[in-house]
């Protein structure tokens, strides 16, 4: 039983993990997608087709 326990608490702790990493993924991913936004507003008068 014992070895299922620590199967457990290192399966658990590698979802905390890897959790922790795709919301610092997804944070950054948002920040660079909201500032590439802006700066093409910043420069839409500047764009010609």
């Amino acid at each position: 039983m014992e070895k299922v326990y620590k199967t457990m608490r290192n399966a658990g702790a590698c979802s905390i993990v890897i959790g922790s990493v795709m919301i610092v993924t997804g944070l950054a991913a948002g920040v660079m997608a909201i500032v590439s936004g802006a700066a093409l507003l910043r420069r839409k008068s500047e764009i010609t087709f």
